[in-house]
């Protein structure tokens, strides 16, 4: 599991960095509700890309994943993750992928 460092979008523009999808996963710091996920697929099939929801609508009630479907060479910007529901007791936000060959991702979020 890797941890995706987040890159901020400014008026003046980025140039965005990409990072190998990781087999067990990557994380990346949900602090603001403006952090997206960039996935590119360039493998040969479908993949799902899940994001992990570890708070709870009331005690005992779980909030589902969010799971995005990336076609074959496809990519889908996914969010905004809002820290409220995202986050972690670290802060950080889990993701995971059911294929990692040919797969890229980018975390960004939104400058002020």
């Amino acid at each position: 599991m890797a941890a995706l460092s987040i890159q901020t979008i400014a008026i003046t523009g980025i140039v965005p960095s990409y990072s190998a999808a990781s087999g067990g996963g990557d994380t990346f710091v949900c602090s603001t509700d403006r952090t997206y996920l960039h996935v590119k697929n360039g493998g040969g099939s479908p993949i799902t890309v899940t994001v992990v929801t570890p708070g709870e609508a009331a005690p005992g009630v779980a909030i589902a994943d969010v799971a995005v479907s990336v076609s074959n060479g496809s990519e889908k910007i996914i969010g905004p993750f809002y820290a409220a529901l995202y986050q972690d007791s670290t802060g950080t936000a889990a993701v995971t992928y059911s294929a990692v060959t040919s797969v890229t991702i980018g975390a960004f979020k939104l400058g002020q």
